[in-house]
């Protein structure tokens, strides 16, 4: 499709978004609203077909997701968000890497609730961190099937019980293998199918 070329070459070579500069980001930005106005899936909260699968993150303007690359020691490997649409799950999995053995992950297991032709509300359910060593972490299905089996992880695990959480994303674009979407916060995500 004209426009999905472009963008994928503008964001080639900025590691999701933390090498982009000012003009890059706006280049992008201008790409992504281009592409969004020719969604070829007008209701893709319907579209659990297209909308099932792993996705990889392959830019962002998240600074939250951005800034696990910040920690000490650490640099943000690959970025997963994994949708379930008969359980209405979303697994966001993050692959840190650092020191020899310390490679680890970072995960955020939620609810979702399509509300309109293109929004979902979220509701984050558990967050888990730790080493993948202890978390015989092989690939995101892996990870899925054990945070499904009940598991409880070495490191870092708790329920988020936060009644308060408001969040949402609007799916703007959507595709056999590409996905865009915009987030409560402002934030743009731009996924492929893994």
């Amino acid at each position: 499709m004209i426009g999905k070329i472009e963008l994928l070459e503008a964001i080639a070579g900025k590691n999701r978004g933390l090498l982009a500069n000012e003009n890059d980001k706006l280049a992008i930005m201008a790409l992504v609203a281009q592409l969004e106005d020719r969604n070829p899936t007008p209701r893709p909260t319907e579209a659990t077909d297209l909308l099932e699968g792993n996705w990889r993150l392959l830019y962002t303007t998240s600074q939250e997701l951005l800034g696990i690359n910040n920690l000490p020691l650490f640099n943000l490997g690959q970025i997963y968000q994994c949708v379930r649409t008969q359980d209405t799950k979303i697994y966001n999995i993050a692959e840190v890497s650092g020191l020899p053995f310390l490679e680890s992950i970072i995960s955020v297991t939620a609810t979702f609730i399509p509300v309109s032709e293109r929004r979902v509300n979220v509701r984050f359910d558990r967050a888990i961190s730790g080493l993948q060593r202890l978390f015989d972490y092989q690939n995101p299905d892996n990870l899925i099937k054990q945070i499904e089996s009940g598991k409880k992880f070495l490191g870092i695990d708790f329920a988020i019980t936060s009644r308060e959480q408001k969040g949402w994303l609007d799916i703007t674009y959507l595709d056999e293998d590409m996905r865009i979407g915009r987030g409560n916060e402002g934030s743009v995500f731009v996924l492929s199918k893994s």
